[in-house]
């Protein structure tokens, strides 16, 4: 699992209990998802059609730095099936786990788009 993305947890990221609030990491992680998803299919108009079973792990506290990683299960027709996993950097524990997300490449009607893509690309080999 490649890991993209680091998010530094501050004080309005926390629940009354001073740990991280499941939502706003549920949110960096969709953001996340999103971004990848955009870049692997050269598209800005994708959206999140769905998340399996989410499984929160452990939990982090103010200034603890999160990891997030993203790996690719299958390209679809118009969609991508991602698997997830969030960890804390300072307790190398993992947070949560998200078995599966499938996100949809939309055309310019808003409805599902074939993307032709059916492997991961690098920014670095697009350039080449």
């Amino acid at each position: 699992m490649r890991f993209h993305t680091r998010k530094w947890v501050k004080p309005e990221d926390l629940n009354p209990n001073g740990t991280l609030f499941g939502g706003k990491l549920l949110a960096w992680i969709d953001e996340e998802l999103a971004l990848y998803t955009i870049i692997q299919l050269e598209n800005s108009r994708i959206v999140t059609k769905h998340m399996s079973e989410i499984n929160f792990r452990s939990s982090a506290r103010q200034g603890d730095i999160i990891e997030i990683g993203i790996d690719v299960v299958k390209f679809g027709r118009s969609s991508i099936e991602l698997i997830c996993e969030a960890r804390n950097m300072m307790t190398r524990e993992t947070i949560i786990t998200i078995a599966s997300t499938t996100m949809v490449n939309l055309g310019d009607d808003g409805k599902p788009n074939a993307h032709g893509k059916t492997e991961i690309e690098y920014v670095k080999d697009r350039i080449s």
